[in-house]
């Protein structure tokens, strides 16, 4: 099923890229590099409508005639914790954005994602904020995340993740239907424990070393 809130990033650098964040025997060092490095890549599609403004600089050899980011804010908002792993990436190229940050686990009656942490800048609903996961599995916990910042008043909002699912893109597409999804890889689907198939394994554990 077509999707068109869904931006798949092809470009030669992302798969090549994505082959190695694939491998199982990619060490933990190289996969956070990596991860960092596809982010970068990521963000540059996430941001291509920001808008800009005309200005002159003055050059060494004479006046230029440029164009500069028209002061619209950025905030970048990791779902922990994987997603802290994608945000030395992105601030790469916006370091002047703020950082927020969003926990949520599952709740054992409901089984729904519920909110433990959630520490966002104040001025969060003027900017314009990329929510971080670089897995879009089941979609369960990046629709609850889009609802809270929904309510707190986040009118611009794009969710960046490495891997998706098409599930989890169904999903966001149901609950959310105006949110953009900019994304590495589209993947085969979930098996029987909700893990993204071929997938990258759990990022979490593979950006911070752990089993």
């Amino acid at each position: 099923m077509e999707h068109n809130n869904l931006h798949l990033l092809d470009h030669p650098l992302v798969r090549h890229k994505m082959a190695f964040l694939r491998d199982k025997n990619t060490g933990v060092k190289e996969f956070r590099t990596l991860i960092g490095e596809v982010s970068t890549l990521l963000c540059l599609e996430a941001t291509r409508d920001l808008p800009l403004r005309p200005a002159q600089v003055e050059t060494p050899v004479g006046k230029a005639d440029v164009q500069m980011l028209a002061g619209r804010k950025l905030a970048i908002v990791p779902i922990l914790r994987a997603g802290l792993g994608m945000v030395d990436g992105i601030l790469q190229l916006v370091p002047a954005a703020k950082t927020g940050h969003i926990g949520l686990e599952r709740d054992h009656d409901t089984l729904k994602p519920r909110e433990y942490y959630c520490k966002l800048p104040s001025d969060i609903s003027q900017r314009d904020v990329l929510l971080l996961d670089p897995m879009l599995a089941t979609g369960g916990s990046a629709s609850a995340a889009i609802q809270l910042l929904k309510e707190k008043g986040v009118r611009r909002l794009s969710f960046v993740c490495v891997v998706a699912a098409p599930e989890g893109v169904e999903r966001i597409t149901r609950e959310h239907p105006e949110i953009p999804i900019y994304c590495a890889a589209l993947d085969q689907g979930l098996n029987e424990n909700g893990y993204i198939v071929p997938g990258l394994g759990d990022a979490g554990d593979r950006i911070f070393g752990t089993e």
